[in-house]
Parts: structure tokens; C-alpha cells; sequence
């Protein structure tokens, strides 16, 4: 496809996340936000997206970075996907993010790539999404109206609508201590660089004899938005956590997702791989459960 030239817009570059709010409420719908650019530069160049200001964010301090204490960690949106592979703490005790980040694009546009970027994008096949819900993560949005906090899962509104309100902005993501272990797979159908056909993210805390406390499915480019399957977790806790109970498990999950037939996969086969790729997610989450690590 050939690709033109930026189209002209005003550029704007605030160093802290007032101004950014001041500049918002000025050029209004007209004003787009610059995290990593590697979705809006492209929609620029493709004429997808021709806004009349670009708000870049990278100046503003205390967006980026990992941070730890007591009740978990926070991420700034602006954190890159790659400082996300390479954070230990993170391939550690939130092994399903990890697990995103290694199968997210390639090296290079992993640099670039933010996480709040990925998100606020809402494409349906979002690769930090699925991750961050099944493990509790906040998004923090501050706006007009002040500061606000909602699960990231609200954060999609439909196929790359997102449901941030004119003028706010996503600052972090906190994400609460993890007890337990999980897991993300992602199908594609080159082994890099692809959008997830199907992407699943389980989470289960397991008591000493293997009984399932809490767990927590999460799919995918199955649904108009990335979704929860509680369904999931009805079937799984209270149940000492085997291969056959994660096959049945990803049954259900097969049958409630909501796919669509595209030029990528067909719908059967999209429902056919959410049961297998749930199974072995669950699965991998029960083995990581067992040797106490990554």
C-alpha cells in the first residue's frame, strides 16, 4: 500500500500533564495524542486520521517506568513495551504481561510501543489487554472533570473506540499484587510481527493441595472488545486445577466468544482456538503454580 507524507497539523509539546489538559481543551476534537506513535503516525500517513494538532506526551515526567511497593506495581502509560519485557519484576509475579510483551510486534516497534497506546488504541486484539485484565489492573485517568479510576477492560467501548471522554488522558496503570500465576498465548499466523488471531490470558491462585482460590479467562480478537469469561471462572474455582478441568474450561470459553469471519480467520476456527489456546494457558498457569516461578 503506498503510504504518503504526514499531513500538516500544529505541533504541540507540553511538559507536564496540565498543559497537556489546557491544550486539549483548546483544540478539542481537532487534537490528537502522541504516545509512541507507531498507531497514529501510520493512520496520519494513511490519511485514516488528520488531525489538526499533535499533542506529543514523551516531555511529560512521571508517565514512564515501572514502580513497585506494598500493594503491587505501577506502570506510566508512556512505559515502552520493551521496558515491560525487560522489567524482572514483571516476567516474575505478572508473568501474563510478560508474556504479551514477548509476542507484541517486533524488537524494534517494541522500543516505541506504549502501553497506554496499546490500550487507549481498542483494537479488539490488543495484545496488553487480556493480561492486564485478568490480573485486576486500574486504569488512572485524570480529564476536565479531575481524576478518575476504572478497570482497563472499560476502556474499550467497541473495534478502536475507546471510551477515554473528550480532553482526558491516561496516566498509569496499577496493577495489585499477584499471588497466584498465569499465563498469555497469542495465535498468528506468522511466528512474529502479526496481530493475534486469538489472544488468551488465565490467571489462577492455587491453595497448597491445588484447589483453585480465584482464576480469571480473558480473550482476545473474538469479541468487538477484548472480554472477561467469567464463565470460566464458575467451572474453575473451588476445583483442584487438572488438564481436564482446563479443557472444560476452554469449552465454554470456545462457545461464548464472539468472533467474526474476517480475511485473517474464519469464525469456527477462531471459537475452535480459543478452547485450545484457554486449555493450555491454564495449563501453563497450573505448571508455573508448581515450580513457584516465571
Amino acid at each position: 500500500m503506498f503510504i504518503r507524507r504526514l499531513p500538516k497539523f500544529e505541533y504541540h509539546a507540553p511538559s507536564s500533564v496540565g498543559e497537556a489538559l489546557d491544550l486539549l481543551k483548546t483544540c478539542g476534537k481537532e487534537a490528537k495524542l502522541l504516545a509512541g506513535g507507531t498507531d497514529l503516525l501510520l493512520a496520519m500517513k494513511k490519511r485514516a486520521v488528520k488531525p489538526s494538532h499533535v499533542i506529543n506526551l514523551k516531555g511529560i515526567k512521571g508517565l514512564s517506568g515501572i514502580t513497585t511497593d506494598a500493594s503491587g506495581i505501577t506502570i506510566g502509560a508512556l512505559t515502552t513495551v520493551a521496558e515491560i519485557y525487560r522489567s524482572e519484576t514483571v516476567r516474575d509475579a505478572y508473568a501474563p504481561l510478560w508474556d504479551a510483551a514477548a509476542v507484541m510486534a517486533s524488537p524494534q516497534v517494541r522500543t516505541l510501543a506504549t502501553i497506554g497506546g496499546n490500550l487507549v488504541s481498542a483494537v479488539p486484539s490488543a495484545d496488553m489487554a487480556p493480561p492486564l485484565m485478568v490480573l485486576s489492573a486500574k486504569a488512572h485517568i485524570v480529564g476536565p472533570s479531575g481524576e478518575r479510576t476504572c478497570p482497563v477492560e472499560d476502556l474499550f467501548a467497541g473495534p478502536s473506540e475507546c471510551s477515554l471522554g473528550l480532553g482526558e488522558i491516561l496516566t498509569h496503570i496499577t496493577v495489585p499484587g499477584a499471588k497466584g500465576k498465569g499465563a498469555y498465548l497469542k495465535l498468528m499466523r506468522r511466528a512474529a510481527l502479526d496481530l493475534a488471531l486469538v489472544g488468551v490470558a488465565a490467571y489462577v491462585d492455587l491453595d497448597d493441595k491445588g484447589v483453585c482460590r480465584s482464576a480469571r479467562v480473558a480473550l482476545g480478537a473474538v469479541a468487538p472488545t477484548p472480554i472477561m469469561a467469567p464463565e470460566a471462572k464458575e467451572i474453575l474455582e473451588g476445583k483442584i486445577l487438572t488438564a481436564e478441568l482446563a479443557a472444560e474450561a476452554g469449552r465454554v470459553c470456545g462457545s461464548v466468544c464472539r468472533p467474526i469471519t474476517d480475511v485473517r480467520s474464519s469464525l469456527e476456527y477462531r471459537c475452535s482456538m480459543v478452547e485450545v489456546l484457554t486449555k493450555r494457558a491454564l495449563v501453563a498457569a497450573l505448571d508455573r503454580s508448581k515450580e513457584g516461578g516465571k
